[in-house]
């Protein structure tokens, strides 16, 4: 007899796109703030401004990323609670999540100096990037509170498979983002400051939507309390399973941040040329990235209400098309960006030798569409069934294998053996994930 009750369910592509088609369009706007930015600021021409600016970038992903459980796990949660027909639960992950948000958020602003130093530490940037840097992370590290707030309203909405609520306040975000900064910067000359208000504008606007509409779902405030008893949000077993769950991603996330992290620093001790030009077509990259990521989501939500109800039949066919899927996208998103990144690559700077390191590394950036992919969908899938041990270990085991590789590469190959160990990364990444899952793929249902 099985040991929990199923709820059987078909998934088909329709499914898939159903989700990921409005995913990938609001992930794809989060990139669009990267592009945006340093577009505008790249067009002052200073290319100090610009490495403050893509140094601040890096210094919050990795912040934030530290943080991101409170997506990925709330989605998760939410995706088996529905699976499970259980809204409520879903609920109290969320709830609980929502207040973890706000006391890591305020501690962020308190230890802000502290943050501010140990990254220009690891960055060692030069004097005038310095300055640059520091302007930007004093202004946007008020956003804290919003930005994880946001995070668990992103990952209540996906869970639910809510992916157009999503998307539109992923829009709201970015849109806010991007009309404010191009306004701060060239209209009222506040140059990489008015870039970072432009954040902090956009992160407080849809934060606050999104906690609105998440409220009104419930009927208010006091309806929402209401399904609530006293001492749920403090329950033990749910706050060990969550803190769990957020210890692993914590650390997945951190290790796949500081990978990024090392990068940027390698570049960043090639001269501010060289690490201007990565930041470009790493920025191209993650618009890439996020439309894989749509798949990703779709995955995830799939994955975790097959969990939640029990029926393998449905995990499988979300696992099949969303590889699929992913697939197609990356082969064709690749192809279209090395036959177009020039064009863009002249529309984010007009720095001519920016222009021309980011032109002698478009063909191996954009090949990373290709490599990338496996892991992107990995992602979700490992989110959607809160196998986040995997994650953790897979992260850190690839973080081990991309040092290796790039100490190795960059002294013959220099910058070229960096991205060439970028891909060894996510090949490393791809294949740890594909091994593990394929080891208990056959226990994760009760039979």
């Amino acid at each position: 007899m099985p040991t929990r009750p199923s709820f059987p369910f078909t998934v088909t592509s329709r499914d898939v796109f159903r989700i990921a088609i409005p995913a990938s369009l609001a992930f794809i706007t989060e990139p669009l703030v990267g592009f945006t930015d340093i577009t505008v600021i790249g067009r002052l021409g200073d290319a100090a401004l610009l490495g403050g600016l893509v140094l601040g970038a890096l210094v919050f992903d990795f912040l934030f990323s530290l943080a991101f459980f409170l997506r990925m796990g709330t989605a998760g949660l939410t995706a088996q609670a529905v699976g499970a027909r259980d809204p409520r639960e879903g609920l109290l992950h969320a709830s609980r999540a929502i207040v973890l948000g706000a006391v890591i958020g305020v501690l962020m602003i308190v230890v802000s100096p502290l943050i501010f130093w140990l990254a220009t530490l690891a960055l060692a940037p030069d004097a005038s990037v310095r300055n640059a840097l520091a302007l930007y992370f004093y202004i946007r590290i008020w956003g804290a509170p919003f930005v994880l707030l946001n995070y668990v309203m992103l990952g209540w909405f996906y869970g639910r498979a809510a992916a157009t609520v999503g998307m539109s306040l992923q829009i709201l975000l970015h849109g806010v983002n991007i009309v404010s900064c191009i306004l701060f910067v060239f209209v009222f000359h506040w140059g990489v400051a008015g870039a970072g208000f432009g954040t902090l504008l956009g992160e407080i606007v849809a934060s606050l939507m999104g906690l609105f509409l998440f409220v009104r779902h419930f009927g208010g405030v006091r309806a929402l309390l209401s399904r609530i008893a006293p001492g749920e949000l403090r329950e033990i077993a749910a706050l060990k399973r969550l803190v769990g769950l957020n210890r692993d991603l914590m650390i997945r996330s951190a290790s796949l941040m500081a990978a990024y992290a090392w990068f940027a620093a390698q570049g960043s001790r090639m001269g501010e040329i060289q690490l201007s030009a990565n930041a470009v077509l790493l920025n191209q990259l993650m618009i890439v990235a996020y439309f894989l990521d749509g798949v990703a989501q779709a995955a995830e939500q799939l994955s975790g209400k097959a969990l939640g109800a029990n029926w393998r039949p449905a995990f499988d066919a979300a696992y099949r098309l969303s590889f699929r899927s992913g697939f197609v996208i990356s082969l064709g998103l690749g192809l279209l960006w090395y036959f177009g990144g020039d064009a863009l690559i002249a529309l984010m700077t007009t720095n001519e030798a920016v222009r021309q390191a980011a032109h002698d590394y478009l063909w191996i950036a954009a090949l990373g569409s290709l490599i990338f992919m496996p892991a992107f969908v990995y992602d979700g899938i490992l989110i959607g069934l809160t196998q986040n041990t995997t994650m953790r270990n897979g992260m850190v085991a690839s973080l081990v294998v991309f040092v290796v590789a790039a100490s190795v590469l960059k002294v013959p190959f220099g910058n070229l053996g960096l991205w060439m160990a970028l891909h060894v990364w996510f090949m490393a990444r791809g294949g740890f994930y594909w091994w593990s899952l394929e080891r208990r793929r056959g226990m994760l249902f009760a039979s």
